[in-house]
């Protein structure tokens, strides 16, 4: 039945779950929570779907693709069984019936347990590299085979591929050896057939790991995987987060975590530290490092609990916890040596996703231009003194002022998006005040979101650096600052392209009581569409910049309208805005300016080509399995790709610094020095800031002209 545009609020969903599904078991919880995420997209979503029989197809077809994307785990014969389901998904939603995806988990099982025999047995063998003939890795070129004897054919190829990269490393490292020893082939050398037969063998554990990893999923992860195809067909950022993920979300948007302080990842069956997190109360132990494997972990003076074999979230989970509680860690050192070590749990901050500043010099003689950084427009949402994107890049803004710079760089490249408030905040730093973005829910009037504090941060001239990775929050500022002609933009073709709005729904705030079955997770649930001030859309399209620079996926089609069933562009009736702080009536001159650097910039021009390899590259999934064909290809590719390396290692023309005031945390320890080393070293090889001055010595050079312009009538007056 065809709903209107009738908005329940969230109490109302809680009374509605609340009253007509009471929990018993798991099985039952599974089925409230697919209706009720259901009931949230029907009623909630900016732009719902029919869950009908077509909705359905799409969710089936779509779940193959989130389950199989390699097609390297079902045949047309799995999918056959799956199939008398195709039309019935709707339904089974509506009713919280889980059995298509029941079976769907015991057909998984079924794959995983015979395509692990085929991997084996394929690779007890030697392979014969001198065959004529070829595979095909891009999964949707190739189809699912229609018989298990195709399958199996398959992982012969793809692991004779597997196979045959690792034979190559090894045969080149070799020959290398054997080059510095004066070609002595004595020294350290295999025969071809040892070689491969040691390359085999890193590829069996190498898939035996992969398989141990995907069986120790559980039954919640892969609940997770169907929600989110269920979800994703509303559009692409709409999301089901079980309680796991629904905390990371947290941490990355906070910049801050309760816990330890520091980086793990899965070592076989154990756990390692890959990275202490500076400050936190780990680093402040002294006892834990880099390298350490975790073999144990234990609650305050409880007993601990092996986490051998264990995955890597419930150990994660384990050694957060809240501020001030203890956990006590068995580790095992590099040398063997086994010890226990008590940390206190406190506030973490993870500092690398804040914002940060530096200056460089100018193009001109005695420029120096300020740099913020700003990799995501994070907020504590649970804490209101939290850190605030907003506020940090005011401070940063204020210690360049302090600093006497001439112009300001914005630096928004692969920054996501985060909090639509900070965003409007932000804004406002370089405008009196006005309009910021329009923002529209479902069957309702646009509402317009300003910045009511006339004060000016920063009135100086000021360019954004974007990219096709720059999203949702960078979006806004972007293109409210373009609208205004308050900044110039400058970047790759276009930004992500995502113009909607998402809203954080806590399942555990739907259900009344049954507090041993929480936390459920959330709801990420897309209820708005933003809109530009002058009325067009970001949706799909993104921000085009004002100056464009190539870059590796110049030729390729990235973002949003990559993703599968986005939201369509729209536009809206436009706002009034304007702004007078400063006027860019030159930007012909500086695209013109620009452009003809670009053309005679030789690195620029080797990016374009490298581009166009890439895309090649990309489009060609089709590889030989004959050696020498492989090797050819290879040799290629690695020329390719290091001539482009080595192009980024090169300098580039600005010297770059810290801010004074910055010195003194910077230098409380090594691993902060180490950071801000790599951290300034990588800008001072970055083409794109190099032409982003030339930008803005441009800007610089005609407000200094205007500026000329503007003191004439009064010369000659006493």
């Amino acid at each position: 039945m065809k709903k209107g545009p009738i908005f329940f609020s969230l109490v109302a969903l809680v009374l509605l779950v609340a009253a007509y599904f009471p929990w018993v078991d798991n099985e039952q919880k599974e089925a409230v929570l697919v209706r009720t995420l259901i009931r949230g997209l029907e009623y909630m979503h900016f732009e719902p779907k029919e869950i009908d029989d077509n909705f359905s197809e799409q969710a089936f077809n779509l779940y193959l693709e989130d389950i199989d994307g390699a097609r390297r785990l079902l045949t047309q014969e799995d999918i056959a069984k799956m199939e008398a389901y195709k039309f019935e998904i709707d339904d089974e939603t509506a009713n919280g019936d889980m059995t298509f995806f029941n079976l769907s988990l015991e057909i998984i099982d079924n794959a995983l347990t015979k395509t692990q025999a085929y991997y084996q047995e394929i690779l007890a063998s030697p392979f014969d590299f001198d065959i004529k003939e070829k595979v095909q890795l891009n999964g949707e070129k190739r189809g699912w085979p229609a018989t298990d004897a195709e399958l199996q054919d398959y992982w012969r190829r793809f692991l004779k591929y597997e196979v045959m990269q690792e034979y190559a490393e090894k045969l080149e490292a070799q020959q290398k050896e054997q080059e510095k020893e004066n070609g002595n082939e004595e020294i350290l050398a295999k025969s071809k057939e040892e070689l491969e037969a040691d390359a085999r063998q890193e590829v069996l554990t190498l898939f035996d790991r992969y398989y141990e990893r995907l069986r120790k999923l559980k039954r919640e992860d892969r609940l997770s995987t169907f929600l989110n195809t269920i979800t994703s067909l509303f559009d692409p950022h709409t999301a089901y987060r079980k309680p796991f993920d629904s905390e990371q979300f947290d941490m990355r948007m906070s910049g801050k975590l309760e816990g330890i302080g520091a980086t793990l990842q899965s070592e076989g069956d154990y756990t390692k530290v890959t990275r202490v997190v500076v400050g936190g109360p780990a680093w402040r132990g002294k006892d834990l490092e880099a390298n350490d494997l975790i073999t144990a972990v234990a609650q305050g003076d409880d007993e601990p609990v092996n986490i051998k074999g264990m995955v890597l979230d419930d150990v994660v989970q384990m050694i957060r916890g809240k501020k001030g509680t203890e956990v006590r860690l068995t580790i095992k050192k590099e040398g063997g040596e086994e010890q226990v070590i008590s940390i206190i749990r406190d506030v973490v901050e993870l500092e690398d996703v804040f914002a940060k500043s530096l200056i460089f010099d100018g193009v001109g003689e005695g420029e120096r231009i300020g740099y913020i950084y700003l990799p995501s427009f994070y907020v504590d949402f649970n804490d209101r003194n939290g850190r605030s994107c907003a506020k940090d890049v005011a401070k940063e803004l204020e210690k360049l002022k302090d600093e006497d710079v001439d112009g300001v760089i914005l630096d928004l490249r692969d920054n996501g998006g985060g909090g639509l408030n900070e965003v409007v905040d932000m804004s406002g730093l370089f405008i009196e005040k006005g309009p910021i973005v329009q923002v529209k829910s479902r069957g309702r009037a646009p509402e317009v979101l300003k910045d009511t504090d006339s004060k000016v941060q920063y009135d100086g001239p000021l360019v954004v650096m974007t990219n096709f990775n720059s999203a949702s929050a960078s979006e806004i500022l972007a293109a409210a600052l373009q609208d205004y002609g308050r900044a110039v933009i400058v970047g790759s073709n276009s930004t992500f392209g995502k113009g909607t709005v998402q809203r954080v729904i806590d399942l555990d705030r739907t259900i009344r009581g049954f507090d041993q079955y929480k936390p459920l997770g959330d709801l990420h649930l897309t209820i708005q569409k933003y809109y530009r001030i002058n009325g067009g859309s970001v949706q799909l399209r993104g921000v085009t910049p004002d100056i464009i620079l190539p870059d590796v996926y110049h030729y390729i089609k990235t973002g949003e309208k990559d993703q599968k069933y986005p939201l369509a562009w729209t536009e809206i009736e436009p706002t009034d805005y304007s702004q007078d702080v400063i006027h860019l009536d030159y930007m012909t001159d500086l695209k013109e300016n620009s452009m003809a650097r670009v053309d005679a910039n030789d690195k620029f021009q080797k990016v374009k080509d490298y581009a166009r390899w890439f895309k090649d590259q990309r489009d060609d999934s089709e590889y030989s399995l004959l050696f020498t064909d492989y090797q050819a290809r290879e040799k290629k590719q690695q020329e390719t790709s290091e001539s482009f390396r080595n192009l980024m290692k090169e300098g580039i023309s600005s010297t770059v610094n810290n801010l004074a005031v910055d010195m003194s945390e910077i230098e409380k320890d090594e691993s902060r020095v180490a950071r801000n080393k790599s951290f300034i070293e990588s800008k001072s090889k970055d083409i794109y800031i190099e032409e982003t001055l030339n930008v803005m010595h441009d800007i610089l050079e005609k407000e200094s002209v205007r500026k000329a312009a503007q003191l004439k009538p009064d010369q000659g007056r006493n």
